[in-house]
């Protein structure tokens, strides 16, 4: 499984580096399920993984100018705000077991599975859709109510982040696109560096909680995302990204499917 678990992560930095995001909607099934690490430890790897590669991603959106950092600072500080508060205090705050119904014992492992299975569903409902947004011009500034919303959005998605390890790309770059006004190019570039930035330092809260990290599997996994998002950045010049994307979207839904499928297809006793 370990080989398939290896395979799999050059996905996540393909996907990042083809279509801007997609990657954590990944990360987090292959350490489950190929690596056999606890929901609860993956979702902190996921972080680290996702965060790394997303940072090589920004720079090389970076050297081809494809960044708004002023519409990063403004999405970035509430979501890092938020995803460190929630890696530091919300998460370590859910009791392993939550609730008992009958037979059925929700511990905390499977609330998170539920919840990224949940978050792929919406993931792949925003790959699938037409986007009527793709053309929007890059010259107009935000007004007084998207800067609101965006603040708002970048908070919910930094919650998001902190409990389930989900880099919230799908959320992002609808987001820019929108709201900010940013051709889907830009939009790209500008969810990496979010991405990136609320990542890594949502992985400082595990840190300092004192969370033990299996470095070798941890850096091993992230060294095969770079690679993976080097050759989609080169991929994403030669293919059609409408077209990648909703490949990409229907996969994401039936991962979504599968994990509640198994996490709720037997009552745990």
């Amino acid at each position: 499984m370990e080989i398939l678990g290896y395979l799999a992560s050059l996905l996540i930095g393909l996907s990042l580096g083809l279509i801007g995001g997609g990657g954590s909607i990944l990360t987090l099934p292959v350490l489950v399920y190929l690596f056999g690490v606890s929901p609860t430890l993956a979702t902190a790897y996921s972080l680290f993984i996702v965060g790394a590669a997303s940072l090589v991603g920004a720079w090389t959106k970076h050297r081809e100018n494809l960044i708004h950092y002023q519409t990063a600072l403004l999405f970035g500080i509430p979501s890092i705000a938020a995803v460190f508060l929630s890696r530091k205090f919300i998460l370590p705050a859910i009791p392993d077991v939550v609730f008992t119904v009958g037979e059925r014992t929700v511990t905390k492992d499977l609330l998170l599975m539920v919840l990224f299975a949940i978050l792929m569903l919406a993931a792949s409902i925003s790959m699938l859709r037409n986007e009527k947004t793709e053309g929007v011009a890059t010259t107009h500034r935000p007004i007084a109510l998207n800067y609101t919303l965006i603040l708002l959005e970048g908070s919910v998605v930094g919650i998001l982040t902190g409990l389930v390890g989900a880099g919230g790309g799908f959320l992002i770059i609808p987001a820019l696109v929108v709201l900010s006004k940013l051709s889907m190019k830009q939009a790209i570039g500008t969810s990496l560096l979010i991405i990136a930035s609320k990542s890594l330092i949502g992985f400082t809260g595990d840190l300092i909680n004192g969370k033990e990290m299996d470095w070798a599997l941890l850096l091993s996994v992230t060294a095969i995302a770079i690679a993976g998002i080097f050759a989609g950045n080169g991929l994403s010049r030669r293919f059609n990204g409408s077209t990648l994307k909703k490949g990409f979207g229907w996969f994401v839904l039936v991962m979504g499917i599968y994990i509640l499928w198994k996490e709720l297809g037997h009552p745990t006793p």
